[in-house]
């Protein structure tokens, strides 16, 4: 299966049709909101109400998250039929028309943290001839340094297509002023397996920057869906081995007395009995 970057800029890919299947798929969502749950953890904010960044807000599903948790936020997306939805849905965050890889304008030092769910490999593709993905990250993450507070996070959930791809990405942060790394979740899992880039924009005075623990890494620790997948195996392997145990009820008695039903009933012709009357036929080959 090919990765939608592979098949057309994100402004194209989400037009109206996918902008509207992505927001309305429950199974979607429903990954979307576990997503921007574990980049709000892993932001580690203070208490009381934050003003956070979503880059690539899309239709605000992300932003819903924050909005729950009481925070403000901003959000921005390069797809007008996303932003389009957003509207629809009736968000509570600022909404802008922007291109990641063209940087950001907003004021230094405004947020206090940023997230950001399934966006950052977009800027990696080189889907245009004026789009370089070196440049277009060094624009990115150069902008959202400067225009995040002392001490603040930065965490992208992505899907990294290589390890040149995510070695790049990091390199490109490091220059720019950010420190932290690539965090793995369900490392051991096909489809719970998650990559977060966790960054850091400096440090704050006497508070040292330290990299938050990866969910699964534990041996035998798994993600609640595969919990929940081998329960399901395991009911079904029961219940077809039971019924597997189970004798036919359609045996030479229960044929004849359906016979004699019929006949009693005298609608139809019914067959007579004979030898052959409930005989298991050999398999033909």
């Amino acid at each position: 299966m090919s990765r939608p970057e592979h098949i057309a800029p994100p402004e194209i890919f989400y037009g109206d049709d996918e902008a509207r299947k992505y927001t309305d798929n429950s199974r979607i969502t429903s990954i979307q909101a576990e997503m921007a749950y574990r980049c709000l953890e892993l932001l580690n904010l203070t208490e009381g109400p934050k003003y956070l960044l979503d880059i690539g807000c899309g239709s605000g599903l992300s932003g819903e998250i924050l909005e729950e948790e009481g925070h403000i936020w901003v959000g921005f997306d390069i797809s007008e039929a996303m932003l389009g939805i957003a509207h629809e849905r009736e968000v509570e965050g600022d909404l802008f028309l922007q291109d990641a890889g063209q940087g950001l304008g907003f004021r230094p030092g405004v947020f206090d943290g940023c997230i950001s769910v399934s966006v950052l490999q977009w800027l990696c593709n080189a889907d245009k001839a004026i789009n370089r993905p070196k440049a277009r990250l060094q624009r990115f993450f150069s902008t959202l340094y400067a225009s995040l507070n002392k001490g603040a996070r930065a965490v992208f959930q992505f899907y990294p297509e290589n390890d040149d791809q995510i070695q790049l990405i990091i390199d490109v942060a490091t220059r720019c002023g950010f420190e932290g790394g690539l965090l793995v979740d369900y490392p051991n899992s096909k489809k719970a397996k998650k990559y977060y880039l966790c960054l850091f924009a400096g440090q704050q005075s006497g508070v040292k920057n330290q990299m938050p623990k990866a969910l699964g890494e534990e041996e035998g620790e798994m993600h609640p869906d595969e919990v929940r997948s081998i329960q399901f195996e395991k009911r079904n392997r029961h219940t077809k081995k039971r019924r597997s145990d189970r004798k036919s009820v359609k045996n030479k008695d229960w044929i004849q007395r359906k016979k004699q039903f019929a006949r009693d009933k005298g609608d139809k012709v019914v067959a007579n009995d004979s030898k052959y009357t409930g005989r298991k036929r050999k398999v033909r080959f």
